[in-house]
């Protein structure tokens, strides 16, 4: 495929001697997309190709890089659709009975509430808690392979502003003077942006991300930026592959690899990740941890590498549920300057009467699982909360009915990365087989600009299907793999 991308790159004149030659290859390319051409059509394509070939050479003579924005933004909502927003006091409760543990080592496993409650009532300072999480970090890290860049100057400065704050009566809320770590896409000034992958190891990018602004304004202290799998692929990056706390023999899964591992080996509370198409779901099925992986658009993404912008999206791991919660009331909203990120209200008090809640399981993939699949506890323990739970067929392939994911990531994401492609640098990736970013890459130059709009108007159906089905629901129940649904019911449609 490769060979008929350079064919059609350069005027088909020089490449075919022969007026019968040029029709027959214009005709076999278009084979490749479902398309006949007859010999009359194929012959008028001639000066229009080459007319597309010199503009394209001529956008080319400056390549662009991953940081120019793409003008357009996915919207997961169906036109005329609206979202009542709802304006209520977000209830955050900090753990006021909490004590320190008689073994220190426990620290590693509380619950955000339960450290701020610790840093609140005095028990332990941000720089007791910071020192006690780095030195984790440096005992550990290594055998997990899940840090880049520990960031121990910046946290102990963060961890003695936050005690000084504290000493002024000035607290800043759950996430004060609490340790974290973030994906290394994410920018921070003075430290390398690596994205995981060989090319860019050395990278500095001089802009600090949307979220790391958000959780310094929290008071939360950064300790490391955390390895993903190289250009948000899977776990192994430039150095190493990041392992599972729970078996050493496996990896972590990714691309949130370091986020998922570090939080499950209790070398941080909380991290940020990202995912384009299961980078949260994956790595915290994989390892035990409690992935948030939001609507599209809550959080901006901006200072963050783009893999696909109308895929990407930010969110925290954690051990729990109320955990995410919490570090998601700090980090959701935007800058403006992301163009699919919004403003949204984020309602949470944490109390939930389970027998009002409309809820409901994907019988369509649990059925796809084993009798003794460690997802259908999920069922038992809300069943056991007293919720009723509904059997229902998720939308799937009659609005579904071929992976367009494929065509939309890989077409967005060889955009992203052009520069990496014509410079030739994409031979310096980790992985080099037909699975993974290089050819990937290469292959989606064959993906037709027509195509590419086509699958998102095919995923406009999905979103509305989605949008439609959620209506009678407050909870849909979906194992994290047992079919599809990680691009038909997570990730394609945005909710």
């Amino acid at each position: 495929m490769r060979f008929l991308f350079l064919l059609l790159v350069i005027p088909i004149a020089t490449v075919a001697q022969t007026k019968n030659d040029s029709l027959l290859l214009i005709q076999k390319t278009a084979a490749l997309y479902d398309l006949e051409f007859t010999n009359a059509e194929a012959d008028s394509l001639i000066d229009n190709m080459n007319n597309y070939t010199q503009l394209i050479k001529g956008m080319h003579k400056n390549l662009q890089t991953n940081d120019i924005p793409y003008p357009f933004a996915f919207n997961p909502l169906p036109y005329g659709v609206l979202k009542q927003r709802m304006n209520q006091t977000v209830s955050l409760p900090i753990r006021a009975d909490i004590r320190m543990p008689k073994n220190k080592n426990d620290l590693a496993f509380y619950s955000i509430p339960e450290l701020a409650g610790l840093i609140r009532s005095k028990q332990i300072t941000s720089v007791e808690l910071t020192k006690f999480f780095i030195d984790r970090l440096k005992k550990w890290g290594d055998t997990l392979e899940c840090v880049i860049s520990l960031t121990e100057d910046t946290a102990m400065a963060q961890a003695r502003r936050a005690d000084e704050d504290i000493k002024k009566g000035k607290y800043r809320g759950l996430l004060h003077g609490i340790p974290y770590g973030l994906k290394d896409l994410f920018a921070v000034k003075g430290y390398k942006t690596t994205w995981g992958s060989t090319p860019y190891k050395d990278q500095y990018v001089d802009e600090d991300a949307y979220v790391y602004k958000r959780l310094r304004a929290a008071g939360a202290v950064l300790c490391a930026k955390l390895s993903l799998g190289a250009l948000a692929f899977n776990n192994k990056w430039f150095g190493g592959e990041t392992k599972n706390p729970w078996n050493l023999k496996e990896g972590s899964s990714g691309s949130s690899a370091g986020s998922a591992a570090s939080v499950v080996a209790g070398l941080l509370p909380f991290t940020i990740g990202t995912e384009t198409l299961g980078s949260i779901v994956s790595p915290s099925t994989r390892c035990g941890a409690t992935g948030l992986r939001p609507t599209f658009g809550s959080i901006s993404r901006s200072g963050a590498m783009v893999l696909c912008w109308s895929l990407d999206k930010a969110g925290p791991i954690c051990r729990s549920a109320e955990d995410c919660a919490v570090v998601f009331n700090y980090i959701h909203g935007t800058d403006g300057k992301d163009h699919g990120s919004v403003d949204k209200n984020f309602n949470y008090d944490g109390i939930v009467d389970f027998k009002k809640l409309r809820v409901a399981y994907a019988e369509n993939y649990f059925k796809r699982l084993t009798a003794d699949a460690p997802e259908r506890k999920v069922l038992e323990v809300y069943r056991s909360l007293g919720a009723d739970i509904k059997a229902v067929d998720f939308p799937d392939s009659s609005v579904y009915p071929v992976n367009l994911i494929r065509i939309i990531l890989n077409a967005e994401s060889a955009a992203a990365f052009d520069e990496l492609t014509r410079t030739n640098r994409d031979d310096l990736i980790e992985r080099q087989d037909k699975g993974f970013w290089p050819n990937t890459f290469r292959a989606a130059r064959l993906i037709p600009a027509v195509e590419y709009i086509n699958a998102n108007r095919y995923r406009y159906n999905l979103c509305k299907a989605v949008n439609d089905f959620m209506k009678d629901y407050d909870v849909v129940i979906v194992p994290s793999f047992a079919g599809r649904q990680l691009a038909c019911s997570c990730n394609a449609h945005g909710f």
